[in-house]
């Protein structure tokens, strides 16, 4: 591996542990202090807000200046909301470090995804992206169960001094990146509106990065079920903050395992078809969840829709990368954080807003209905899609 994607991996790792075991923690703050499915939403509201708002605005910063100056700008911001969160009393305390939250996460992904291509060769992308969503999975797995754990024993004060310490490492580990960023070509006299937009009309001109991105926005923006868990945790399966913890952790164990599996037999002539199956997958798995009370078998639904999750993030990860001109790296990456965004934190409000109204469990179940809904649409409409290719691209 190259040593300086080796820092970069590492960094990530550790930021999303610090990051992961904060959104255990704010979700069972909001749930003590308010037991209302609606507030738990709201979170991710509060998160997706500046995130959606300012990506395109990232995407071309990103664009004009060096990605990794942002990415360390992200993990200073990051620190800054977990130490508001820590010391949050009332729920609008975590209103504002979620805003804060979703400020540094516009920059985080077109940062990372300007400067992956450039220190990894071309043909080392497919891999490369498995290796960052093991990274980023892996965070999802350990930072969860830490949060857990430390939160039923020790109460919330080590847990959020335990992921302050992550990102420190983080920030560490970016600073050993040695990175020249190549100089960039600026128009003469742009119109900034222009410059900003870019990146969406390529997305949407382009004939397999608009499906392959939407397939993934609406299929988690129903399915998801991540805002839910501590209501799932305390009155579906009644365990207390360590079993939000392992279900929390749950998918991101099951993507582990998948993503090692595509770093030995990455996807390429049948990506397409790979993608809508394990998109369909993954509704099946949410729909479980919804109809089970048993803790392991609610476990083993998570995980399963965790590795099946992986498939579509790697897949997603190396087409926006293959497919996005040097130039633009930053404003293609903002666009498809958009995508993202919606699908994680406007979906976890469409989870609360569901909850509030049908019930938790049939909000889940609905959740997942729709998921396969989405798949059959989107594998109906596009030829492009379900022929998808990664070495044609």
């Amino acid at each position: 591996m190259n040593p300086n994607f080796r820092w970069l991996v590492i960094a990530r790792f550790m930021f999303v542990m610090g990051t992961q075991i904060q959104a255990v923690l704010m979700g069972w703050q909001m749930y003590d202090l308010t037991h209302d499915p609606l507030q738990l939403g709201l979170i991710g509201l509060a998160e997706a807000g500046p995130a959606l708002s300012l990506a395109l605005v990232s995407g071309w910063l990103v664009d004009q200046f060096n990605p990794l100056k942002f990415y360390r700008m992200t993990l200073v911001l990051s620190f800054g909301s977990l130490w508001l969160a820590s010391m949050a009393k009332e729920p609008k305390h975590l209103f504002v470090a979620a805003i804060l939250t979703g400020i540094a996460r516009s920059f985080t992904s077109p940062a990372a995804n300007s400067v992956i291509p450039r220190i990894v060769n071309r043909d080392e992308i497919r891999k490369s992206s498995a290796f960052t969503t093991i990274a980023f999975k892996g965070g999802m797995v350990i930072g969860p169960g830490i949060a857990g754990l430390l939160l039923a024993v020790q109460g919330y004060v080590l847990p959020y001094r335990m992921a302050m310490f992550f990102l420190i490492i983080a920030f560490a580990c970016v600073l050993m990146i040695d990175y020249a960023h190549p100089k960039v070509v600026k128009a003469k006299n742009p119109a900034l509106l222009h410059e900003l937009l870019v990146g969406v009309k390529f997305v949407f001109k382009h004939p397999v990065l608009l499906s392959v991105m939407s397939l993934d926005m609406f299929a988690v923006l129903f399915g998801g079920v991540v805002a839910m868990l501590p209501i799932y945790a305390a009155e579906v399966l009644h365990m207390g903050p360590d079993g939000l913890g392992w279900l929390r952790a749950s998918p991101a164990f099951g993507a582990i395992f998948m993503s090692y599996y595509l770093i030995r037999k990455p996807f390429s002539k049948n990506a397409g078809s790979a993608l809508l199956w394990s998109v369909f997958g993954f509704g099946v798995s949410i729909l479980i969840f919804g109809f089970s009370t048993n803790f392991w078998l609610s476990m083993f639904a998570l995980a399963l829709s965790g590795a099946l999750d992986a498939v579509s993030m790697v897949i997603r990860s190396a087409v926006v990368q293959l497919c996005s001109p040097e130039a633009m790296r930053g404003r293609i990456a903002s666009v498809n954080a958009i995508f993202i965004g919606s699908s994680n934190e406007i979906g976890q409000f469409e989870s609360g807003v569901a909850a509030k109204l049908l019930g938790t469990v049939p909000s889940v179940i609905f959740g997942g209905t729709m998921t396969l809904i989405t798949v059959a649409l989107v594998a109906m409409g596009s030829k492009k899609l379900r022929e998808l290719d990664l070495d044609q691209i």
